[in-house]
């Protein structure tokens, strides 16, 4: 059985999450293909959005990892998720299903809030994390608040990485506690949010320790996104 990886990002922390997370839930005979073009995400987020040129080099990296005998394949990014949307069509047709790393995630968020703080270090991150959100609460029937909480450029490389997580710190608790920054608090009604949810998965590294220091539940595509995978592979009966 083979995965393809498809990461519009080479970021360490999380090519190392998600392959751990994939490694944890399939067979270890697995092969695993990655498939890596960062010049995607430069491209969106110089344009404020995703354009024809890096969508069709996202589809061409899907239907070389089809070439190369890939069962399923997992999008590792959700500035371009809604390319992984449009490509269901072909997906279905060639039977090798093209899995969203995030949308699971954003599943769990609407089945355990209905007030969601989204956090994203990129625009080109946040509304598309959001449009899903929207989307998977109008499929469940429910509504949902999100409050925008963009950080941009906040993941960048620092010293070390103490300083990305005070970084994150000080913003999330703006959301996480109604004590703590009110003038922010004000804007958002100084209502608390019931969960956070991380739009990048290189942001997954934080989720254990921003979800001890603050008590509320942290979400990160990573692991829902293997799960997903996992699902898929289920469903076409190769596990």
């Amino acid at each position: 059985m083979k995965v393809a990886l498809v990461y519009t990002s080479t970021t360490p922390e999380l090519i190392e999450l998600v392959e751990r997370e994939v490694g944890k839930l399939l067979p270890q005979n697995t092969e695993i293909m990655s498939y890596q073009d960062p010049s995607i995400l430069a491209e969106v987020r110089d344009a404020g959005y995703v354009t024809a040129y890096p969508a069709a080099r996202l589809v061409g990296m899907y239907m070389k990892a089809v070439n190369d005998g890939a069962d399923a394949i997992l999008n590792l990014c959700s500035s371009v998720g809604e390319v992984a949307d449009a490509a269901q069509g072909i997906a279905k047709y060639i039977g090798v299903p093209i899995v969203r790393v995030d949308e699971e995630m954003c599943r769990e968020a609407v089945r355990k809030g209905n007030k969601i703080a989204v956090m994203a270090t990129l625009p080109t991150t946040l509304e598309p994390t959001k449009n899903t959100i929207l989307r998977v609460a109008r499929e469940m029937n429910k509504h949902v608040e999100l409050i925008d909480c963009l950080v941009d450029g906040a993941l960048k490389k620092y010293k070390n990485i103490e300083e990305d997580y005070n970084k994150i710190y000080n913003i999330l608790s703006k959301f996480a506690h109604p004590t703590i920054h009110r003038n922010m608090l004000r804007f958002f009604e100084r209502e608390k949010a019931d969960v956070i949810l991380f739009a990048q998965g290189s942001m997954a590294y934080c989720e254990e320790i921003i979800h001890g220091k603050y008590e509320k539940l942290v979400v990160s595509s990573p692991r829902f996104g293997a799960l997903a995978l996992k699902d898929a592979l289920v469903a076409k009966g190769l596990m």
